[in-house]
């Protein structure tokens, strides 16, 4: 289940508890996010995506990788500490393309509940880079089709 908190400022946070190991957790959020992220809905470029990828180290990419090969960036890795954590630059725009002007920061924290037990604790924020569409952001993040349904999508990975 998805824990939905309400953030001070303009952040969102929510929280899953996933039934699989710490490592196993990590791995699937950042090494497997082709298999729990929508690409046939949540993607920025101009053709269809078949890869979303995170690039494993500090100052890695980002990015979503077309059929045709053609990659768009999401952003940067800022932090790259397996397997509790991990720090992602969040650089697209409010209409949904690439912006490197736009600079807010996705943190995942992992932490062992028990052997078989993660909590999975994610807070996108910085949203105030979004200027007059801030509100309308954190709006969009905290809804059905934002970080719930993804994380609702991570964590059915992770049963695999």
């Amino acid at each position: 289940m998805v824990d939905q908190q309400q953030a001070p400022g303009l952040a969102v946070r929510q929280s899953v508890v996933v039934e699989t190991s710490q490592d196993r957790a990590f791995e699937v959020f950042t090494s497997r996010v082709t298999d729990w992220w929508p690409l046939e809905t949540h993607v920025i470029g101009g053709t269809p995506a078949v890869a979303a990828v995170i690039e494993p180290r500090a100052g890695g990419r980002w990015y979503e990788r077309s059929a045709d090969g053609r990659e768009s960036d999401w952003g940067r890795v800022l932090a790259w500490e397996p397997p509790s954590r991990v720090v992602l630059s969040w650089q697209i725009s409010a209409d949904w393309q690439p912006d490197t002007s736009i600079d807010t920061e996705v943190e995942v924290r992992f932490t062992v509940e028990d052997d078989r037990r993660t909590r999975v604790d994610l807070e996108h924020r910085g949203l105030e880079a979004f200027g007059p569409r801030a509100q309308e952001m954190r709006d969009t993040f905290e809804s059905g089709g934002g970080w719930p349904l993804l994380l609702g999508r991570f964590a059915a990975a992770t049963e695999g």
